[in-house]
C-alpha cells in the first residue's frame, strides 16, 4: 500500500512518501547549503518542494525563489510547485511585463524564475531578497563565470535575513577546478550524490540497459577519411617543421593550445614574424580539417558536404588553402559522388534497422501510431528520442525516416542556421505534446532536449554518436528509465572518434563520483564556504541604511543591464540607475560619459566600423568623454597590432577622447565610482541624460559621406574635404589629385574613383548574372 507525506503545506496524498528523498530533504535543513547530484529520473524537484515546504512553513511570511536556466523549465517547474503545495505559486520570466513581474513578487509565496530576469530586475531597484527563505539553483552546474548564479547567489547571502541555498544537478562535470568553481559561487557547503546503485534507491529505480551497436566505417568512407587526413598530415608536418607542436599526433585540445600561444606571442611583439601569421593560418586548416575528419567518421558524407559548402563561404586564407588542396579537392569530389549514389555512413541504415525493429515495421509497412492520440504517457505504445550533434544530420535523419515511413519530428534550437529558422518555445512545446500524443514515433533532437525540457517518459534514447562530455551523457541517459526500464544504444564507429569520444565520457563521470564523495574536499569546501559567507555578513553588517542621495550615482545604458560591471557597482554602494542612453554606457555628470569596451568589443567595433562613429558622437555629446578598454588581450586576435594601436592613437588625437586602461569588470566598475566621487564631489545634483542625439550638423554629414568611400576613415575624410573644400570638390578629384592628399596611395585613389565612376546598371546586372548561376 502506498503512503504519502503529511506536511501543513503539501496537498493532501500528492508526494509518494520515498525515505532517500525525505533524507536528501533532511540533510539540507540540517546542513546547510547543499548541492544534491542525481539521475534526472531520482526526483530532485520533490525534494526541493519538501525543502521549500519546510522553510514556508517555518519561516513566516517569507518567499522561496526557484532559478531555471531556461523559460520553459521555470514555468514547468511553477507546474511541479503549483501540483503539490497549497501556497501561491507563479513565474517571473523575461516575457512577462515588468509592472506585472513586480506585482506577482509582491503577491506570490514561491517564484518561479530565470535568472537572467532576477537579476535585471535586482539592479533596476524593483524588488530584493531580503524576504527569500529558500534559493533553489535548478542545473546548478551552470554557476560559473559571469553567469546570472554568481551574482544571484552572492545577492542573496548579503540580503537575506535567513538564506538557504539548494544546488539541483545531474552532474556538475568531472574537473575538481569546476566543481570547487560553482560551490564556492554558490556558497556550498555540503554535496549529496545518490545513484541508482544506492540501496535505497533502488526499489524506485528503473535500471537502464546501455548497449553499443558497433559499426564498420564503408570503403566510400574510408577512402574519403584518407585524402582528408593527407591534407591533415601535410599540414601537422608542416607545423612540426616549424616547431609550433612538438608531433603530427595531436588533438583539438592541442591544436587550440598551439594557436593561443601564437596569438599570444604576435600581441606581445611590435613587428611579429610573418612565420608567426602563417602559422595561424595552417592552424586555422588544421581545426578545420579535424572537424571535416570528424563529420565523415561520425556523421556521414551528407553533413560533411554542407560542411564544405559553409566553407566556400569563407574569406580566410585557411579556407582557401583547403579549397585549392589536392587531397581535400579529391574528397570532396567523392563525397558529392557518395551523395548522388545514396551512399551514407553505415549508421542511418543500422538506426532505421533498430527503428523499423523498436516500431514493430516490417518492409514496406507503415506504423498506424500517428491516428491513435492520446493524452496519457502510460500508453503502450513505444517512444524513443534520437540524439545527434548536429543539425545537418538531425536534418539527414528526418528525410530518411520519412521514406521508411517512420513519423519523425525534427527538435531543435532556437537559434537560426543556413537560412533555416530556430523553433520558438512555443513551437517547442506544440513538438513535445505531440510526441506526447503519439503523433510521432521518433523525436530527433540535438541538445537542445539535454536538459530542462519536459520531455515525455521514452523507453528507448538512441545516440548516433557518443558525446565526450560526462554531463551530456548523463543528461541524455537520463531520458529514459522513469515509467520503467530504460535503455539505451549508442551507435559507435569502429576505430574513430566515437570509441575515443565514449570511453572519454565514461571514465570523466568515475572520475566526478570519486571527486564528490571525498571527505577531505567535502571538509573544506565547508570550511571555504563557512567563511565566504561570515565575510559577506560582516559587508551587510556594517551596511548604512540607504537613504536618497547617500551614495554616488550612476546612469548605465539599458545595453548593460546584465553586465558585471553593474554587478560590482552595486556591491560598491553606487546608486545604479538603468536609462536607455543615445551616446555612451555610463554617465556620472552633464560633462562626463564613458564608452566601455571590452578588448574584445574594441576589435570587433574596429572591423565593423562602429568605433569611430561612436568616438565622433561620444566627442560631440560631452565635455569630458571617457573610454575605458578593458582586458588585457586587446592584441591576442587576428587584427594587425600596428592597426590597433593606430585606432587608439586616433582616438585620443582626432577625438579628443582620454582612454583608460582597466584589468576587468570589477577594476572598471571601481574606476568609474572613483571617476563618480570625483565628478560629484559629494554633491548630488541632477544629471541630464542624452536620451537623443544632437541634431546632425552639416559638418557631420559631409564626414559620413566621404567615410562612405572605399579605405576611408575619420581622418582621412577630415584631409580630403580640407584639401579639397567641398564634398564636390572631392568627388570630382581625378586619380592625381587625390594622392596629393597625405595619406592617399594609388590603390585608395583608383578604388574610390572606381567606386564614383562604374555605372550602377553595370552592377545592378552582374548581381542579376550571379542569382541566375
Amino acid at each position: 500500500m502506498t503512503s504519502y507525506i503529511n506536511h501543513p503545506l503539501l496537498k493532501k496524498d500528492a508526494i509518494e512518501s520515498r525515505l532517500y528523498q525525505q533524507i536528501l530533504a533532511g540533510d539540507v535543513l540540517k546542513k546547510g547549503n547543499t548541492m544534491v547530484v542525481a539521475p534526472t529520473a531520482l526526483g530532485k524537484t520533490i525534494v526541493a518542494i519538501l525543502v521549500a515546504a519546510d522553510r514556508l512553513n517555518k519561516v513566516k511570511n517569507s518567499k522561496v525563489l526557484v532559478l531555471a536556466p531556461s523559460k520553459p523549465l521555470a514555468i514547468q517547474h511553477e507546474d511541479s510547485f503549483k501540483e503539490f503545495l497549497t501556497l501561491p505559486c507563479t513565474s517571473i520570466t523575461g516575457a512577462i511585463k515588468t509592472d506585472e513581474r513586480v506585482k506577482r513578487w509582491e503577491e506570490s509565496r514561491i517564484i518561479c524564475a530565470t535568472p537572467q530576469t532576477v537579476e535585471s530586475d535586482l539592479l533596476n531597484g524593483r524588488y530584493d531578497l531580503s524576504s527569500v527563505s529558500l534559493i533553489v539553483f535548478d542545473e546548478c552546474h551552470h554557476g560559473v563565470g559571469s553567469y546570472s548564479y554568481v551574482y544571484l547567489a552572492s545577492r542573496y547571502v548579503r540580503e537575506s535575513k535567513f538564506n538557504l541555498i539548494l544546488g539541483l544537478t545531474a552532474s556538475p562535470g568531472s574537473d575538481k577546478s569546476k566543481i570547487n568553481e560553482v560551490c564556492k559561487n554558490l556558497y556550498i557547503q555540503n554535496i549529496v550524490v545518490k545513484t541508482e546503485d544506492d540501496t535505497d534507491v533502488k526499489p524506485y529505480f528503473n535500471p537502464v540497459e546501455i548497449d553499443w551497436v558497433r559499426i564498420k566505417m564503408s570503403e566510400e568512407l574510408e577512402k574519403i577519411k584518407v585524402h582528408v587526413n593527407k591534407a591533415l598530415k601535410i599540414r601537422l608536418k608542416a607545423l612540426k617543421n616549424m616547431g609550433i607542436i612538438k608531433t603530427v599526433s595531436v588533438g583539438k585540445t592541442d591544436v587550440l593550445k598551439a594557436r593561443g600561444r601564437i596569438q599570444g606571442e604576435i600581441a606581445r611583439t611590435t613587428n611579429p614574424d610573418k612565420e608567426l601569421f602563417q602559422a595561424i593560418s595552417i592552424l586555422s586548416a588544421v581545426i578545420n580539417l579535424q572537424h571535416a575528419e570528424e563529420l565523415i567518421e561520425t556523421q556521414g558524407v551528407s553533413t560533411f558536404n554542407k560542411y564544405v559548402a559553409r566553407l566556400r563561404k569563407k574569406k580566410t586564407k585557411a579556407a582557401k588553402s583547403l579549397l585549392w588542396d589536392d587531397n581535400f579537392s579529391r574528397a570532396v569530389k567523392l563525397a558529392r559522388n557518395a551523395e548522388k549514389n545514396g551512399w551514407e555512413h553505415p549508421k542511418l541504415r543500422e538506426l532505421s534497422k533498430i527503428l523499423k525493429k523498436e516500431l514493430g515495421l516490417g518492409d514496406g509497412q507503415t506504423k498506424l501510431q500517428s491516428t491513435r492520440f492520446t493524452e496519457n504517457e502510460d500508453d503502450s505504445s513505444s517512444k524513443i528520442i534520437v540524439f545527434t550533434q548536429y543539425r545537418d544530420t538531425l536534418e539527414m535523419i528526418h528525410q530518411k525516416l520519412e521514406k521508411e515511413g517512420i513519423k519523425s519530428a525534427k527538435f531543435f534550437g532556437q537559434a537560426a542556421k543556413d537560412g533555416e529558422k530556430g523553433l520558438t518555445q512555443k513551437q517547442q512545446k506544440a513538438i513535445i505534446k505531440s510526441f506526447r500524443m503519439g503523433e510521432y514515433d521518433v523525436l530527433l533532437s540535438t541538445s537542445v532536449a539535454e536538459e530542462g525540457i519536459d520531455i515525455p517518459a521514452v523507453d528507448l534514447v538512441i545516440l548516433y554518436e557518443p558525446v565526450p562530455s560526462e554531463v551530456r551523457m548523463i543528461q541524455r541517459r537520463g531520458r529514459t528509465g522513469r515509467k520503467r526500464t530504460g535503455r539505451v544504444k549508442v551507435l559507435v564507429t569502429n576505430g574513430t572518434r566515437d570509441e575515443a569520444y565514449f570511453w572519454s565520457s565514461i571514465n570523466k563521470e568515475h572520475h566526478m563520483k570519486n571527486q564528490l564523495i571525498d571527505d577531505d574536499v567535502l571538509k573544506e569546501l565547508n570550511q571555504s564556504a563557512v567563511q565566504r559567507m561570515e565575510n559577506e555578513k560582516k559587508v551587510k553588517v556594517i551596511d548604512k541604511p540607504k537613504k536618497e542621495n547617500d551614495f554616488p550615482i550612476v546612469y548605465a545604458d539599458s545595453r548593460e543591464g546584465n553586465s558585471k560591471v553593474i554587478r560590482h557597482l552595486t556591491e560598491m554602494e553606487m546608486d545604479v540607475k538603468i536609462r536607455s542612453m543615445a551616446v555612451g554606457d555610463y554617465q556620472v555628470s552633464d560633462e562626463v560619459a564613458i564608452e566601455r569596451k571590452t578588448a574584445k568589443d574594441f576589435v570587433d567595433s574596429l572591423i565593423d566600423k562602429r568605433l569611430f562613429k561612436q568616438a565622433r558622437e561620444l566627442s560631440e555629446e560631452f565635455k569630458k568623454p571617457l573610454l575605458i578598454l578593458e582586458g588585457d588581450d586587446l592584441y591576442a586576435g587576428m587584427v594587425n597590432a600596428n592597426a590597433i594601436r593606430g585606432s587608439i592613437a586616433s582616438i585620443a588625437l582626432d577625438f579628443g577622447i582620454s582612454i583608460i586602461p582597466t584589468r576587468n569588470a570589477q577594476d572598471t566598475a571601481a574606476m568609474i565610482k572613483r571617476i563618480a566621487i570625483r565628478e560629484q564631489n559629494g554633491e548630488h545634483t541632477p544629471v541630464q541624460i542624452r536620451t537623443d542625439k544632437k541634431p546632425v550638423s552639416l559638418l557631420e554629414q559631409q564626414l559620413f559621406i566621404i567615410e562612405s568611400l572605399p579605405n576611408i576613415g575619420p581622418v582621412n575624410a577630415k584631409a580630403l574635404l580640407e584639401h579639397f573644400g567641398s564634398v564636390g570638390n572631392v568627388i570630382n578629384a581625378s586619380e592625381k589629385d587625390l594622392q596629393e592628399v597625405e595619406g592617399i596611395g594609388k590603390k585608395t585613389a583608383e578604388n574610390i574613383r572606381s567606386v564614383i565612376d562604374s555605372k550602377y546598371l553595370y552592377f545592378k546586372k552582374e548581381i542579376k548574372e550571379r542569382k541566375l548561376l
